[in-house]
């Protein structure tokens, strides 16, 4: 791809940077939150517990403050799901990323799948929220991403996401191009794990994808502008983290 079929914006709005290893330390998730300001990236997806302190550290700017729900396994039951769901929208988020409950796709139980996808997608959108959601296909066959599709799509889920991120394995190009194939125009597809460098995710922008998890966004930004030749970003100095969340 030639440097000049796309824009810094263009990539730089494609990247939800992760911060979500538990071992970050609330000072990282500052210096996170200010690195992604300083990129303007599309959103910061944080550990749960600092959706609030993000969304005051986003506010200004145009990047959106997000988290995950079910993460990273899915095995929640729907009602504590839902609990995390109305929390994070309580806390300031604007996106979710759900998981599906991926015991209940391999044993078939679509009932299930659907009904708590439905109340998931409801949940976001009666909150204003738009929300993702989250396959981990390295799980799967192609039948089940195929039927996840179709119901994401009957429900108007904003995103179908290909991996946590914390599986066996991330975003192959032969599972985005099932899901874009397979899900309705109104339904987007985000790619995560495994999204290092600049021309990865370019390649995922070429199969149609219009979100990337990535926690090397530094590195691929700086690429990017490099080759753009733009100027480097100044990166503002982290603030002292906030206090913690009342019950932590």
């Amino acid at each position: 791809m030639s440097a000049a079929s796309y824009t810094y914006a263009d990539v730089a709005k494609m990247i939800d940077h992760s911060l979500l290893n538990p071992t970050l330390t609330a000072a990282d998730l500052e210096a996170g939150c200010a690195l992604a300001v300083a990129y303007d990236v599309a959103s910061v997806c944080i550990l749960p517990y600092y959706v609030r302190r993000c969304a005051e550290i986003l506010q200004g700017s145009t990047v959106k403050p997000t988290t995950t729900v079910g993460f990273p396994h899915g095995g929640h039951t729907t009602a504590v799901k839902l609990a995390e769901a109305r929390q994070a929208l309580a806390d300031g988020a604007v996106e979710l990323d759900a998981v599906v409950n991926i015991s209940a796709v391999l044993s078939g139980q679509w009932n299930l799948v659907r009904s708590e996808l439905a109340e998931l997608i409801g949940c976001a959108h009666s909150g204003g929220a738009r929300i993702k959601i989250i396959f981990e296909n390295c799980y799967l066959h192609e039948a089940q991403k195929i039927r996840l599709c179709e119901i994401c799509g009957d429900l108007s889920a904003d995103w179908v996401k290909t991996s946590t991120g914390y599986g066996t394995g991330g975003a192959k190009p032969e599972d985005v191009l099932l899901m874009r194939r397979h899900s309705p125009p109104h339904v987007q597809v985000k790619a995560a794990g495994g999204i290092r460098d600049l021309d990865t995710l370019l390649k995922y922008r070429e199969l149609g994808v219009t979100r990337c998890g990535a926690s090397r966004t530094q590195d691929i930004l700086d690429e990017c502008r490099r080759r753009l030749t733009l100027p480097p970003i100044a990166i503002a100095a982290a603030s002292a983290p906030g206090p913690a969340p009342a019950g932590y």
